[in-house]
């Protein structure tokens, strides 16, 4: 019996082993991008996922992007840059950088998807935003100075150059999201992935990558 089960749950297991260790194909199941300069630490493999709050396909993703970052490896830094590809999303993308300038972005990520999504709060209101605000804790009129500071205006500039940044033979790599660029090198994403759970399996698979090419 001890054995029939070994060789049952082997051949569960070989699907997800045949995966990990097959070769996957730049233009296929990943996208090599102009290099970009990665602020990060000497050392470290940096991954950057762009979304944007109003994305059902980024709300799709961080059920199972969540406790994929937990589980990252040491040498690995995670980032979240909100995409502002026009006005509306650079809206959001104000709110995100406001909410971590005053240390509640990460208690608010997911709750805040999950009211936009599930809840139909619109992002783009001052007056629903504050009133949900008030009913996580926040003090709004903190919020609201930290919405319209300097910090976040360059922050904001920041992300949306980071953005434009990308280029495949000239042209913008990125046009939609999720997106995840791993050590400004490598796009992932889910058109050419097929799933969330592929998807991230292809960023594990770059940053084995990355790994191996700094002969780490």
């Amino acid at each position: 019996m001890l054995k029939r089960f070994v060789v049952v749950l082997a051949s569960l297991l070989l699907p997800v082993g045949a995966y990990a260790a097959q070769q996957l194909t730049a233009g296929v199941d990943y996208a090599e991008m102009s290099p970009q300069a990665i602020d990060t630490p000497p050392g470290k493999i940096e991954v950057v996922e762009f979304f944007w709050y109003g994305c059902p396909h980024c709300y799709d993703l961080e059920p199972a992007l969540e406790p994929w970052v937990k589980k990252l490896p040491k040498d690995v830094v995670f980032k979240r840059v909100p995409a502002a590809f026009n006005e509306q999303w650079a809206i959001a993308a104000r709110v995100y950088y406001a909410l971590e300038s005053i240390g509640e972005s990460e208690r608010l990520h997911v709750k805040l998807f999950n009211a936009i999504h599930r809840d139909h709060l619109r992002i783009t209101s001052e007056s629903e935003m504050a009133d949900w605000l008030k009913k996580q804790n926040v003090d709004v009129a903190k919020y609201a100075a930290a919405y319209k500071s300097f910090a976040v205006d360059s922050r904001l500039k920041r992300a949306v150059q980071l953005l434009e940044g990308y280029r495949i033979d000239g042209k913008p790599a990125i046009d939609g999201v999720p997106a995840l660029v791993v050590q400004g090198r490598y796009l992932a994403n889910g058109s050419m992935s097929g799933s969330r759970e592929k998807l991230l399996q292809t960023v594990d698979y770059l940053i084995a990558q990355v790994r191996k090419n700094h002969g780490r």
